[in-house]
């Protein structure tokens, strides 16, 4: 691996990634934090603020914070979630002979042998 070859091939990415961290660097260092920070009202619940924007019910004045609602983003996240645990199901099942079989059915089972003795 000390051939001319190898070296040639890392120098670009290395270059990239010293000219993106220089360029992150000077970002951060020409931004202006001028705005004390600030908290949230003692007696308010971030929890259930939190609640309430995702399921977007800042309207009904139950919020004690303001913030945007995200009832949309819920629910794409909902559905994408969904959707990758019916994909993760399909994938765990194979065909044999026509029929779908659960992938581990037959590594933890005799397969259905009397006597389980794995014959």
């Amino acid at each position: 691996m000390s051939n001319d070859e190898s070296r040639g091939s890392r120098i670009a990415p290395a270059i990239a990634v010293g000219a993106l961290f220089a360029l992150i660097a000077a970002t951060v260092n020409a931004a202006a934090f001028e705005a004390a920070p600030a908290g949230f009202p003692a007696d308010a619940s971030v929890v259930h603020n939190i609640g309430y924007a995702l399921f977007d019910l800042g309207a009904y004045d139950v919020a004690t914070i303001p913030a945007e609602g995200f009832l949309a983003a819920f629910l794409i996240a909902a559905v994408a979630l969904d959707v990758a645990v019916d994909g993760a199901v399909y994938l765990a099942k194979r065909e044999e002979d026509g029929s779908i079989v659960s992938a581990v059915g037959q590594a933890l089972t005799d397969g259905g042998r009397d006597g389980g003795d794995g014959r």
